[in-house]
């Protein structure tokens, strides 16, 4: 999958569940920096990330990527 299509994904996951950026961050110990540039596009995030993220959210990580 894209970086592009994971970005929009993991806004849109954010979004469902009323979390800002800053929130997710803090819920995944991300730096809010990092959060950001994942949802526009400009890092590909790695598998550990992915899990961090997933974590914070709810969701599995496949939910992520598709």
């Amino acid at each position: 999958m894209s970086p592009d299509k994971v970005a929009m994904r993991i806004k849109q996951l954010r979004a469902a569940k009323g979390f800002t950026q800053e929130a997710l961050a803090r819920k995944a110990k991300l730096s809010l920096g990092y959060v950001a540039r994942l949802e526009t596009g400009h890092h590909d995030p790695t598998v550990t990330t992915l899990r961090k993220l997933a974590k914070a959210l709810g969701v599995p990580v496949a939910e992520l990527l598709g």
